[in-house]
């Protein structure tokens, strides 16, 4: 039998060769390892941040939110305010006695009665003096019949119960700002007479302005009792209010002031005080 030349083996592998190949595939596999965990570490890290900033965005969109609703009801607020105006008459108490009621109107038919009626309010006046208003305002127009730089309302109050009653009136300053009292002058026709009313003179509070009757104090511009008003009856009113430039403290620190006030009317009760 005859035998082939035998192969000459090259590259032969050595133990440590083998040792040495399985430590670098464990170092890479290790490696790859790491580096599968730090790109799942990192897409968690992305995620994370994506939803911290929509939890963020969530947030400034409820406070903006609340910002907004707070705005929208001080602009409803404000609306009302202005609605109201500068001039209320309300009934108050009606004295708890059965058959003696009142109510308020803008015409003398009652068509319209109520217990509350907005006087209005006039924007952007300027000072004006007595003498200036027209003639026969409390005649001139039921209702608001404002002219240029003063406010003009006339209301009709009724006895619409069945029995003759009194009662008392009261006039108050309800807001004020920039001192806008220290200058007004309230003007009030009753059934066709009239006085007029104004603040105490700044350096002294208890003496009256030369040309009105002094307010009862520094919020009660006047205070009346016991006016008797039979069943059916009415009683007519015209409050006419401007700024007196005749007075001493008309000065343009009042400029773009403002001032509210308020009238009551209570039916005096015939029942003995406990």
């Amino acid at each position: 039998m005859a035998f082939g030349k035998k192969k000459k083996i090259e590259n032969i592998t050595t133990p440590e060769e083998v040792a040495d190949l399985g430590f670098k595939h464990e170092v890479k596999a290790a490696k790859d390892k790491n580096t599968a965990v730090y790109d799942h570490f990192h897409a968690q890290e992305n995620a994370k941040a994506v939803a911290d900033a929509k939890r963020r965005k969530k947030r400034y969109a409820i406070i903006l939110s609340s910002l907004l609703g707070i705005l929208l009801v001080m602009y409803i607020i404000s609306m009302l305010m202005t609605q109201w105006g500068d001039l209320v008459i309300t009934i108050g108490d009606m004295g708890d006695d059965s058959g003696k009621t009142i109510l308020l109107s803008e015409s003398a038919s009652f068509d319209d009665a109520a217990v509350k009626l907005n006087g209005g309010s006039v924007k952007e006046v300027t000072n004006i003096t007595k003498s200036w208003l027209p003639k026969g305002l409390d005649t001139e127009k039921d209702g608001q019949h404002n002219g240029e730089n003063y406010l003009a309302y006339t209301f009709y109050l009724k006895n619409t119960g069945t029995k003759d009653l009194k009662y008392n009136t009261t006039m108050t300053v309800t807001g004020v700002s920039k001192s806008a009292d220290e200058a007004v002058r309230i003007q009030i026709y009753k059934n066709g007479k009239d006085n007029t009313y104004a603040k105490g003179t700044f350096k002294n509070r208890k003496t009256a302005e030369t040309d009105a009757t002094r307010w009862v104090d520094t919020d009660d511009i006047l205070k009346t009792k016991d006016s008797a008003l039979k069943a059916g009856a009415v009683d007519k009113f015209t409050v006419v209010m401007w700024i007196e430039g005749e007075d001493a403290e008309c000065v343009d620190a009042i400029r773009g002031g403002t001032i509210r006030s308020q009238m009551v009317f209570d039916v005096v009760s015939d029942k003995p005080q406990a």
